[in-house]
């Protein structure tokens, strides 16, 4: 069993305060609300951190952030961030394993994340907060701020290793 250096956790901690400031406080305006670009460090800290630092991350990042906020969907948050996490990184390990092209298993990893994503808030307004009617409203605007998310962290990912970035933070040892 790998030892859990000071190091991993302290970037994940920095990956979960990421992940809340920019839901809360770096929004895009919309005609109906607005999105945010926490999705862009949900699907960050997995890609740098993997499977489980980066779900924690990711989960407790937004579900801190809704906590501040909106707290009735702080539990939905958590489960349905961790989840959208989780499952961009089992589909960017899958793709990579299989055409060993990083930038396209982000991208789809990205995509299936935020479809879960969509899908998750849907279910859960559904079953807690409205009817499916209203919940599909929000569906579209899910998905824009998830396509958001995909595109800015597939950016930030070719940055991080052009730069050769994450090779110097080490994570590994």
């Amino acid at each position: 069993m790998k030892s859990i250096t000071t190091k991993k956790l302290v970037i994940t901690a920095l990956f979960m305060a990421l992940t809340m400031v920019a839901t809360m406080f770096i929004r895009i305006p919309l005609p109906l609300g607005y999105v945010n670009l926490g999705d862009v460090f949900v699907l960050l800290s997995v890609f740098v951190l993997g499977p489980i630092y980066g779900t924690i991350a990711a989960g407790v990042g937004s579900g801190l952030a809704d906590l501040f906020g909106f707290v009735t969907y702080a539990p939905g948050t958590l489960i349905i961030k961790s989840a959208m996490a989780l499952v961009a990184w089992l589909i960017y390990t899958l793709l990579l394993n299989v055409t060993n092209k990083k930038m396209l298993a982000e991208i789809a990893g990205g995509i299936v994340g935020a479809i879960l994503m969509a899908c998750g808030y849907f279910l859960y307004e559904t079953l807690f907060f409205t009817t499916a009617a209203v919940a599909i409203v929000n569906a579209p605007w899910n998905l824009l701020q998830g396509g958001i998310g995909v595109a800015l962290s597939v950016i930030v990912m070719r940055v991080l290793t052009a730069t050769k970035a994450l090779e110097k933070l080490n994570l590994d040892k």
